[in-house]
C-alpha cells in the first residue's frame, strides 16, 4: 500500500470512528446519494441496515429530503425539522445538514439534535397559560356580569342584589383559591431541587390533619378511621408541605366519597418497600366513592385536569391540588400511587423513604 492509499484509508477510518463517537444521531451520505455511515444513535432512530441504502429510503420526510437535495446540488448548509412518533410520544429533532470534503471526496453530514423536551416544555407553558386564563375568565365573567346587572336593571331589587352578591362572593373566593394554589405550586417548583433537612414525624402530621378535618367530615356524616401510626416514623421532610399533601388527599376523600361513608387512613412501616427499593413509610387514604375510571388515573396529577369538571368546581376544587401533591412528593423523593375501580372507591397512597 503506497503512502497516498494509507493516508486515504486512515482518513476514512478516522471519519467513521468520529461518527460513531458522536452523541447525536449522525448520518453521512456520499455523492452517490447512499448512506456511507450511520452511527449507533442513528440506527436506534431509523433501524439497523441503513448503510448502503439510498437516503430517500431511510429519511422519507419531504421537507428533510428537500433540504438534503439542496445541499447535494448547491453545497450550501441547510436546517430542517424531523418529527417521528415513538410509542405515545412525539419526538422532535432539529436537523443540521452540512457539506463536507475529505481527501477530495464529497459527503453530506446530517446530524439530528433532539428538541423534544424543549418542545414539550414550550407546549406545557402554552397549555398552562391557556388553562389559567380559562379558569380565571369563567368566575371573572360571572362577577362582571352581576356587577353590570346590579348597576343597571337590579339596582333597586333587594332580593336580586342579595342573591347576586352571594354568587359574586363564591366566584371571588374561587378565584382566590386558584391564585393561592398557583402561588403554592410556584413555591413548590422553586424548591424542587432543594432537599428537606428537617426530621418530620409522619404519623403526628397525619393525626393533626385528621383532627383539623374532623369538622368537615362530621358535616358530611363521614367517619374518619385512622390505623397505625403509633411508631415514631421519622423522615427527612418539610412539615408544612407534608401537611399540605395529607390535607389535600384526606379532604378529597371526604368530599368525593358518599355522605355517611367512611374514609380510612392507614399508616404502615416497611423495611423494604418495593416502590422505593428500601425502607419507607406508607400512608394509604381510601374512600368509598364512585371510583375513578382507569383512563383518567395517569392524568390525575396534571395541572387543571379534572375527572368531573362540574362536580369538582361545585366542591371548590381548583384542579391544582394533585399537581401540588406530586411536586411536593418529588421533592421528598416520595411516590404517589393511585388504585381505583369504578364503583369501589379509590385509594391514594403516599410513600416516603426513611433516608
Amino acid at each position: 500500500m503506497n503512502s497516498t492509499q494509507y493516508t486515504n484509508t486512515s482518513a476514512n477510518d478516522l471519519v467513521i470512528e468520529m461518527a460513531k463517537a458522536m452523541p447525536l444521531p449522525l448520518i453521512v451520505i456520499g455523492r452517490d446519494e447512499r448512506v456511507v455511515i450511520a452511527n449507533q444513535k442513528a440506527e436506534d432512530l431509523f433501524g439497523s441496515g441503513t448503510q448502503g441504502r439510498h437516503y430517500i429510503t431511510v429519511l422519507r420526510q419531504p421537507m428533510l429530503l428537500d433540504a438534503i437535495e439542496n445541499v447535494l446540488r448547491l453545497g450550501e448548509d441547510a436546517t430542517a425539522i424531523y418529527r417521528v412518533s415513538e410509542s405515545s410520544r412525539d419526538l422532535h429533532f432539529e436537523v443540521q445538514i452540512r457539506a463536507a470534503v475529505t481527501q477530495d471526496v464529497g459527503y453530506v453530514v446530517i446530524a439530528f439534535e433532539d428538541k423534544t423536551e424543549l418542545q414539550e416544555a414550550g407546549q406545557m407553558r402554552r397549555d398552562f397559560v391557556a388553562n389559567v386564563s380559562h379558569e380565571l375568565r369563567t368566575p371573572l365573567t360571572a362577577v362582571l356580569g352581576f356587577i353590570e346587572t346590579l348597576l343597571g336593571p337590579a339596582a333597586n331589587d333587594v332580593d336580586a342584589r342579595t342573591r347576586f352578591l352571594s354568587i359574586m362572593d363564591a366566584e371571588a373566593k374561587r378565584m382566590n383559591r386558584i391564585v393561592g394554589d398557583l402561588l403554592s405550586l410556584s413555591r413548590v417548583e422553586a424548591d424542587r431541587r432543594v432537599r428537606p433537612t428537617n426530621e418530620v414525624n409522619v404519623p403526628a402530621v397525619v393525626r393533626s390533619v385528621v383532627q383539623t378535618l374532623h369538622p368537615l367530615a362530621e358535616a358530611r356524616g363521614v367517619s374518619l378511621r385512622l390505623e397505625g401510626g403509633d411508631a415514631q416514623d421519622l423522615v427527612m421532610g418539610d412539615q408544612d408541605q407534608l401537611t399540605q399533601v395529607f390535607t389535600n388527599l384526606v379532604e378529597n376523600a371526604i368530599k368525593y366519597g358518599p355522605d355517611g361513608g367512611e374514609v380510612s387512613i392507614c399508616i404502615t412501616s416497611h423495611a423494604i418497600e418495593p416502590t422505593m427499593r428500601g425502607p419507607a413509610v406508607r400512608v394509604d387514604i381510601a374512600d368509598q366513592g364512585e371510583g375513578i375510571p382507569a383512563h383518567h388515573i395517569p392524568r390525575l396529577t396534571e395541572r387543571f385536569y379534572r375527572v368531573d369538571t362540574h362536580r369538582s368546581r361545585e366542591m371548590g376544587g381548583t384542579g391544582l391540588g394533585l399537581a401540588i401533591v406530586k411536586h411536593i412528593l418529588n421533592r421528598h423523593r416520595g411516590r404517589l400511587r393511585v388504585e381505583s375501580h369504578s364503583g369501589n372507591g379509590s385509594c391514594f397512597s403516599v410513600i416516603l423513604p426513611y433516608d
